[in-house]
């Protein structure tokens, strides 16, 4: 099991950028597929971005690709996302996820996952 702590979240207009930190513990970072997912309210979770064990392939779902841009360094056991041109409909908890299966957007597949960070984004 490895623990998750999300961090970077805020209040912020339409068109701002942010950056989405979760830091691990506990087992070897390295092992572990990363991937952020967010829920918004009366919503269900929904994947975000996944990231490969040795950062070479990323994973983006169709409504933040070429906006969001998922990183890792395995040296500092962090994960991190860069939000760009945020929208209202990005308002959500963003939840950093661990999973030592393949790398996919597959909620389901996700088995750690931390307390979540609210990302609220005003027009």
């Amino acid at each position: 099991q490895v623990q998750l702590v999300e961090s970077g979240g805020g209040l912020l207009q339409a068109g701002d950028s942010l950056r989405l930190s979760c830091a691990a513990s506990g087992r070897t970072f390295r092992n572990y597929v990363m991937g952020w997912f967010r829920q918004a309210p009366g919503k269900e979770r929904e994947p975000v971005a996944a990231i490969s064990r040795n950062a070479l392939t990323t994973y983006y779902s169709d409504s933040v690709k070429g906006r969001f841009t998922i990183s890792r360094d395995n040296a500092k056991n962090t994960v991190s996302l860069q939000m760009n041109s945020l929208k209202p409909e990005d308002t959500a908890v963003y939840y950093c996820a661990a999973t030592t299966k393949i790398a996919n957007l597959n909620t389901q597949e996700y088995d750690d996952w931390g307390q979540g960070t609210q990302v609220t984004v005003s027009s």
